[in-house]
């Protein structure tokens, strides 16, 4: 029989018991009890009770002091604070242990020298609770202490733990939320030290906590002792695991970042107590990731049944113990902010005052956004531009998006509605004005402005900062139409976020910004280095490369994770992949591209798309993407891909295509592989039996398909007037592709930029029985709702399909 008064062992506590023992002691029994059994790893110990503080106090005759040390307290005095904070906390620890109380928490100490060793050594740490409030966590306002072990040292620890209730932070707290200072009380949990200063530690959530996405476990680390990550004066380790997935038996990590982690925590021995201190880390140790798969692995297995036991998404802290080598979660508690965004809520940008028209030019996305403007002629002087900045440049390429990530807006004197800073600024969310023709020279470098493009066609850039407004509409359960509407996507980065809005899954995930964004480098100078003539191109492949056994690696693990991203996103909805559409320009503007690419005069209808993929010059890149995609299939288990082929001229280059992904491990039908093709080119109408018979569905890329019916370069200024998805013979084509992928019973879709332009296009593409359309996320809100009304009209239903 117990005969304890004031300790509770972890076994003997539940969630129940905050009022007894605090939020954290509560939580660590719940969890000790209840998912030991299932593999959560959490270390033993005990905890003492919040009556102990109160016996304590009682026993000392100590309350009287504590109310002329507090009461009349000035908060707002720091001075005042200080010396009050500094009287009550001597008033506490003066108090001294009762016998009785030494004794229990001695003879509990024995208990887990038993259990681990006679050198255990112990965390001793606070659990706050108050007597009216008993769910008020009071998280990281008293004190913990760490590595202790004898048991003079123990009892010291616990009475300075208890004195902490009165730290000034911990006062000023308690002043802030409402608590009376006398009806809170302090539990102190004992338990075995881990050693994660000898190893890792860090933070982990049951959710994203960035968009509130719940399909993750979201994993923070750095080498060390714990406070480093909690406090954020460390960049940690991030790592991804897909819920569904990992539930359905696949094993791998989602996405993972590397941190700087370039200090970490370590305890310092002294005479007295220990201490901690923040020294380097060592290079080698932040060049490589402080967990292993393995580890990540076993975090989100815990991360998911704690989830599932508790109900809600989680907030938990976890050690790695350098001596053992075990991982133990050493904290658990709702979380409360992710969790509770709302998402689907539809945004609309309203300008509230007038400037000065500087340029205009053609509006892209719907927002506005004010900044300093940055004139950028150049790649060399993109270091001069800040985050937060406007972009003003003539035009950009692939090589200026990791600037392009951190502008409030962009402009640009040439593109159109398709061009990179367009793509680019949708995928983004930001507003970009392209086209404007003179925007260098009329927009002052340095000059605030505001950009707006929430007036229609036109996008706009006004002198100073305009005031506006954004209205915010939630969207609820908006209907679903008879036709699909999916989004095009390219940044892993946004796709948790995105995947709020009512969509049909991706239509459209674009390989090539992940390549140049994350992988940076030529597929084929990370495969042969040693052909790359640029030394400064060897030097940046060798720092890519220096934390991977070869280039090759590198690129799959990067390429993978990025997609997988995007079709976790939105599992288990389809999600169609384009491979690599990079033309030959601007692949050799990738790091040490130049090497391996043909000059073209015209490389929008050069060597790019398929063409590439089975051509000895490229063979062994297109390898290296369907490497990364098999992994994403099978190893992630992200079977919801959908890979697409672009540009196929002719029928035999398709067959040569798919005989070479089949060689690479990805055969058409095996797994449930579905390939699509973009159809953008006029042979991919005229002979759509003959590719019908070869693939699973056409996506129709009206950009490149306006183009080549109209013989119209959309990247010419000059020309642009003729450039027109409207055109009645471009139409005729996108509805001879529709008919034709009906009459082979195939997918049709559409992943351009028209019906997103042009609600008349929307309408057409309704009107002949197209299964889905892929819109930028900025769009699809209104298009759904206006394909809804024409459906109306036309009495569709969702389910229904158009028949000949």
């Amino acid at each position: 029989m117990d005969t304890n008064r004031y300790i509770r062992f972890f076994d003997q506590l539940g969630i129940q018991d905050v009022p007894l023992v605090g939020g954290k002691n509560a939580s660590l029994g719940e969890m000790f009890r209840k998912l030991s059994a299932q593999g959560v790893r959490v270390p033993n110990g005990f905890a003492i009770t919040a009556d102990a503080y109160r016996t304590m106090l009682d026993t000392a005759g100590a309350w009287d002091a504590l109310h002329e040390a507090l009461d009349g307290l000035n908060p707002n005095d720091m001075q005042d604070l200080a010396h009050r904070g500094k009287r009550a906390r001597e008033i506490v620890y003066g108090a001294g242990l009762p016998k009785d109380l030494a004794a229990e928490i001695i003879a509990a100490y024995r208990k887990l020298q038993e259990q681990y060793g006679e050198d255990v050594s112990l965390a001793v740490r606070s659990s706050a609770t108050a007597e009216d409030l008993p769910t008020a966590s009071f998280a990281g306002q008293q004190d913990t202490y760490l590595n202790i072990r004898g048991d003079e040292s123990l009892l010291d620890a616990c009475r300075r733990d208890f004195a902490s209730l009165f730290t000034d932070r911990a006062i000023h707290y308690r002043v802030d939320q409402g608590f009376d200072h006398f009806k809170v009380a302090l539990s102190i949990g004992v338990m075995k030290m881990v050693r994660s200063d000898l190893a890792a530690s860090g933070v982990m959530f049951s959710l994203d906590t960035e968009s509130g996405f719940r399909d993750v476990v979201f994993i923070t680390g750095a080498y060390g002792l714990g406070e480093n990550v909690v406090q954020g004066a460390v960049d940690p380790d991030e790592f991804y695991v897909h819920k569904p997935t990992f539930n359905a038996g696949h094993r791998a990590v989602l996405r993972r970042s590397l941190g700087d982690k370039a200090v970490k925590m370590i305890f310092v021995e002294g005479e007295t107590r220990q201490t901690t201190r923040n020294i380097p880390t060592p290079k080698a140790d932040r060049e490589r990731f402080c967990l292993s798969d393995t580890d990540v692995l076993e975090l989100a297995d815990a991360a998911i049944k704690i989830e599932q036991h508790y109900g809600h998404p989680m907030d938990m802290e976890w050690a790695k113990d350098g001596i053992d080598g075990k991982i133990y979660i050493v904290q658990a508690r709702p979380e409360t902010v992710a969790s509770q965004r709302r998402a689907s809520v539809i945004e609309s940008y309203v300008l509230d005052g007038q400037g000065e028209l500087l340029t205009k030019g053609r509006s892209v996305g719907e927002k506005i956004a004010s900044g300093q403007a940055r004139v950028i002629a150049d790649v060399a002087h993109l270091r001069d531009f800040k985050p937060g900045e406007v972009l003003v440049a003539d035009t950009t390429t692939p090589d200026w998006e990791p600037v392009m990530k951190t502008a409030a807006a962009i402009v640009t004197n040439r593109g159109g509605r398709t061009c990179h800073a367009a793509i680019i600024a949708r995928e983004l969310g930001i507003p970009a004005v392209v086209g404007a023709g003179n925007a260098t020279s009329s927009v002052p470098s340095g000059e605030t402005v505001t950009i707006s493009c929430a007036e229609g066609d036109a996008g706009k850039a006004y002198r100073g900062a305009v005031p506006f407004h954004v209205d915010k509409i939630e969207v609820g359960d908006i209907a679903r139409p008879a036709t699909g509407i999916m989004i095009n996507i390219g940044n892993p980065e946004i796709a948790f976020k995105t995947s709020f809005l009512p969509n049909d899954g991706v239509g459209l995930a674009r390989m090539e910004f992940v390549i140049n964004e994350t992988i940076k480098a030529h597929p084929l100078a990370l495969l042969h280095p040693e052909k790359v003539k640029d030394p400064a191109a060897r030097a940046a492949i060798d720092r890519l490369l220096r934390s991977y056994t070869d280039g090759a690696r590198f690129f799959v693990q990067r390429l993978a994770e990025g997609i997988g991203t995007i079709a976790a996103a939105f599992w288990p909805k389809p999600v169609v992949v384009r491979m690599s559409d990079f033309k030959s320009n601007e692949y050799a503007s990738l790091i040490g591209g130049a090497d391996f690419e043909p000059d073209e005069s015209n490389p929008m209808i050069g060597f790019r798309g398929a063409s590439r993929y089975a051509h000895p010059a490229y063979a062994e890149g297109f390898r290296l993407e369907c490497l990364a995609m098999k992994r994403v299939r099978e190893d992630m288990g992200l079977s919801n891909v959908v890979l697409m082929l672009p540009f196929v001229r002719r029928v035999q280059e398709a067959d040569a295509v798919l005989a070479k992904m089949a060689e690479f491990g990805l055969k058409r039908g095996e797994n449930g592989l579905q390939v699509y093709a973009m159809c953008e080119i006029p042979n991919n109408v005229i002979l759509i039996d003959q590719f019908a018979k070869r693939f699973d569905g056409f996506s129709i890329g009206s950009n490149d398909l306006t183009q080549l019916t109209l013989g119209v370069d959309r990247d010419s200024e000059i020309v642009a007037f003729d450039y027109d998805e409207r055109d009645d013979g471009v139409k005729e084509m996108i509805r001879l592709a529709v008919e034709g992928c009906r009459r082979n019973g195939i997918h049709s879709g559409l992943c351009g930029q028209a019906p997103s332009d042009y609600p008349e296009m929307a309408e057409f593409l309704v009107e002949i029985g197209i299964d889905t359309m892929s819109l930028n996320p900025d769009t699809v809100i209104a298009t759904t709702q206006h394909v809804l009304a024409v459906e109306a009209h036309l009495g569709r239903k969702k389910g229904v399909k158009v028949h000949d």
